[in-house]
């Protein structure tokens, strides 16, 4: 049986995942999840434990490295949040630092029934393209500022 989630076992689950060498790795955390999991994020949404160990393989596949910095972790009954940094170095492109939060919601038996994350996945990885950034700030702006 799995240890029961706590801020203290996230940061250390988490901070396994991302390495700061190699490629980053979910087999240890993937049993914390329930095998119905709701995954959303900012591109995608999932259902199912094979659907999102799936996208684990993807973005392993993808990165050369993965990098998360946990900023802050609270927990209020079955909910937990996260603010991080993520540092991704793909393949091809430069490294892109991704500021963003997750919700965690617990189930009855404490495993993970849906995960959220919230990102901006563009304006992040655009800031770190050379003229490009400056360019779709402007637009944000203009658009929703």
């Amino acid at each position: 049986m799995e240890k029961t989630l706590t801020i203290d076992l996230i940061k250390e689950l988490w901070s396994k995942t991302y390495n700061t060498e190699g490629k980053p790795d979910w087999s240890h955390i993937l049993p914390y999840y329930d095998i119905n999991i709701h995954f959303r994020d900012s591109v995608q949404e999932i259902h199912g434990i094979k659907e999102f160990t799936a996208i684990t393989k993807r973005l392993t596949k993808r990165s050369k490295n993965l990098k998360m910095n946990i900023i802050n972790a609270v927990m209020d009954n079955k909910i937990i949040f996260l603010e991080w940094e993520m540092t991704i170095s793909y393949k091809k492109y430069p490294s892109s630092v991704l500021y963003g939060a997750s919700r965690l919601t617990l189930n009855n038996e404490g495993k993970i029934a849906e995960q959220r994350d919230y990102y901006d996945l563009w304006g992040d990885i655009f800031n770190n393209i050379p003229g490009f950034g400056k360019a779709y700030k402007k637009f944000m702006k203009k658009m929703f500022g």
